[in-house]
């Protein structure tokens, strides 16, 4: 059992020290995950390919973060958790140098895929280690933390890719992750303490939680809070210019206010967590929701548009520390293995969001792939509504 000594120490040796190292390589997996998609042109231009094989560059990642999200835990069961965390980051680095460097498509692969094993091996495993550096009651603060550097990076990575890309092309883009790696593993070094397994015995499968109904509900609401959202997220630069009308600087204000609210959000509602969990969990993708139908309604006028995707952006990227911090109570002895599911399973939705979305949007048009995505929305409200109901019954 834990001192008052001991939790004493980890605040404030090991927490706000490590935290804010792992925040800095979570900005940048998220960063080189997201940065092909404004460098496409070049990318295929160099490596004489089409732009849609390059574009595979980042499906290949989000598959690898799934497989390799499901596998962590168990692979890793008998290694100090400081030793898994800076591997995870040297493959960061790796992989930026192979990217950087690729004389070929084929390498090129290599490199997104061996990212892609890092984002979900990091993801994975950062609810586990951060209940294990902070007391309960500071968990929130320290996942707002981290989805602050998330939501940062998901916002600048692809004009920061353009932009880079211009003046050092995009191979001096890549390459810039190789520093920024270097900085976090150093910092990783230095700030975490040994993080030894906390049991020998083979982790269960993370898909087996999946019989347990609260993780079923509440992984079912995830769901649909993500494929929802990056129905409708993916294609707001195609609504923007369309619909809206934006111009270049325009838009990319747009985004980097959604950005910005982003990280207020995690900050705001991260407080709240504590005692407002489940009717966070249930008002966000119900606001998220009424914000995408008012999108279809005013979408081409400009400022209305700008405040409803500000707050969009203030409200979406804190559902994941939400979940974050419903996984750290339903699951305090399993954390690695239901984050592992939990990444997966975003990684799916993500992935599935941004597929039917697509095809909402060429084959009914802009507003059929909102539409879905609001459907989608309130699904997950609804859900996390069950995942309430089960919870007061089941936590003390």
């Amino acid at each position: 059992m834990q001192t008052t000594y001991d939790t004493k120490l980890i605040e404030d040796r090991a927490a706000w020290g490590a935290v804010p190292s792992m925040t800095l390589c979570v900005f940048v997996l998220i960063a080189s995950e997201f940065m092909p998609v404004s460098l496409l042109s070049p990318i295929a231009a160099d490596l004489a390919t089409t732009a849609g094989r390059a574009g595979q560059a980042i499906s290949i990642s989000g598959a690898f973060a799934v497989v390799s999200s499901l596998l962590v835990a168990s692979l890793t069961r008998r290694i100090d958790r400081r030793m898994v965390v800076a591997g995870f980051t040297v493959l960061l680095i790796v992989s930026g140098i192979v990217v950087t460097f690729a004389p070929n498509y084929a390498f090129l692969m290599v490199g997104r895929a061996l990212l892609g094993v890092a984002i979900g091996g990091f993801w994975s495993m950062s609810t586990a280690i951060v209940m294990r550096l902070v007391p309960e009651h500071m968990v929130p603060k320290a996942l707002a933390m981290l989805n602050a550097g998330n939501a940062i990076a998901a916002t600048i990575a692809a004009p920061l890719g353009s932009f880079l890309g211009a003046f050092i092309g995009w191979r001096g883009a890549f390459f810039l992750v190789v520093p920024l790696g270097l900085l976090a593993l150093v910092w990783q070094w230095i700030s975490l303490p040994a993080l030894p397994p906390r049991q020998r015995k083979r982790p269960g499968n993370p898909l087996a939680l999946l019989g347990r109904l609260p993780v079923a509900i509440g992984m079912a609401s995830i769901m649909m809070l993500f494929i929802g959202q990056f129905a409708l997220f993916t294609y707001l630069r195609p609504f923007l210019e369309n619909v809206t009308r934006l111009d270049i600087a325009a838009l990319s204000a747009i985004l980097l206010a959604m950005g910005l609210a982003g990280v207020l959000g995690t900050w705001c509602i991260g407080r709240l967590l504590r005692t407002r969990l489940f009717s966070i969990l249930i008002v966000i993708p119900l606001v998220m929701a009424a914000l995408a139908i008012a999108l279809i309604a005013v979408g081409a006028s400009a400022i209305p548009t700008a405040l409803l995707l500000v707050a969009w952006g203030f409200f979406g990227t804190a559902a994941p520390v939400g979940w974050g911090t419903w996984l750290s109570r339903m699951l305090p002895d399993d954390a690695e293995a239901g984050g592992g599911l939990q990444v997966a399973v975003i990684q799916l939705a993500i992935t599935g969001g941004a597929a039917i979305g697509g095809t909402l949007f060429d084959a009914v048009g802009w507003w059929g792939a909102f539409a879905f995505g609001a459907v989608l929305l309130v699904g997950s409200a609804l859900a996390a509504v069950a995942a309430s109901h089960i919870a007061r019954r089941l936590l003390p």
